[in-house]
This record gives C-alpha cells, structure tokens and sequence, in this order.
C-alpha cells in the first residue's frame, strides 16, 4: 500500500526556503512545506511506502530536471535531517550519562549523609534524612526521564526522516491545479 502525499504549488520555487542560497540540490526545503509534508507522512501507517507528488500550476522551463531536481532535493533534505535527528539522539544519550553519573554520586551521597544521622533521631533529624533521602531520588528524575521517555521519539522522528528521503516523488505540471499556499 502506498501512502500519498500531494503537495500543490504555483510554481517549483515556492518548495525551497528562499533565504537559502546554496544550489537546488543542497538547498532546504520551505519550513511550511517541510511541515506539511512530514505531517501527511505521520498520517499514514509505518507499513506503508510514501510517495510524494508536486503539482505545479506554472510549469518549469524542463519538466524532465524538474523531476529530477526535486526527487533529489527532497532525498537529499530528508537524509540530512535524518542525520541531524541521530547526532541529536546521540547528543541525549550523552547527557543521559553524564546525567546518570551526577545523579548517582548525589544520591550516594545523600544516602551516606542519611546512614550519619542518627536512626533514634530528634524531629530535625528525621526531616533531614527523609529530606535528603528524597533529594537523593530527585536528582535522578533527568536521567530516568531521557532513558524512559526522551530517546524514542527522536529515533521515530529519524526513521520518519529515512522513509521520506527514500519515497519516490513525481512532479506534475497543470495550469488548472489549484496552488496551495503554505503560509498561514
């Protein structure tokens, strides 16, 4: 089964960012049209293969480069943030480590200053060791957060990116296509 993404547009120009200067290929795609698309593409099953297609109002000067042009562009693109996605899933693991270390050593410590108060304590003494006994478990509220919930999204939103830089896209030309505007 396929899933179909349709993108509308006056013309080819309107599906890059224009204060990106690089060349077509290397150039980034428009935010909205970005957005537009990765949110179709979250629409359809996992299990389903994406294809994207452009309708174009205005038609380009080569139809056949254009075809091209924008199935490399939109590969290109996707595979960037795909890889962008992993460095920043990387990055959390990192913090999660030294996270975890940090808040180990406090809690260790913590429990080392509880194992010091006196277990036939005054009330102070009792309000200290629950106290740091629960700052010791607070301080491992960051890494427990990463490593329960933090990391997978961004491994979802990677394999997203890898689906949609390996989707087939097809430009169609047609004065009478209606263009959809991105901007809201």
């Amino acid at each position: 089964m396929i899933g179909l993404i349709e993108v509308k547009l006056m013309e080819l120009n309107q599906l890059f960012n224009s204060m990106d200067p690089s060349p077509f290929l290397e150039r980034d795609l428009d935010q909205d049209a970005e957005e537009f698309i990765v949110s179709w593409a979250q629409e359809h099953p996992k299990q389903h293969e994406l294809k994207l297609v452009v309708h174009l109002a205005k038609q380009p000067a080569n139809v056949a480069d254009a075809q091209k042009l924008v199935a490399d562009s939109v590969a290109h693109y996707f595979e960037y943030r795909a890889d962008m996605t992993l460095h920043e899933f990387r990055r959390l693991m990192r913090e999660g480590r030294a996270s975890f270390l940090i808040g180990l050593l406090f809690l260790g410590l913590c429990q080392f200053t509880v194992s010091l108060l006196s277990p036939s304590a005054t009330n102070w003494q009792t309000i200290a060791r629950e106290g740091l006994t629960i700052i010791g478990w607070v301080a491992m509220w960051k890494p427990l957060e990463i490593y329960l919930y933090r990391w997978w999204p961004l491994l979802a939103l990677r394999n997203l990116y890898q689906r949609l830089s390996h989707m087939p896209v097809e430009v169609h030309c047609t004065a009478s296509a209606p263009a959809l505007n991105f901007k809201h």
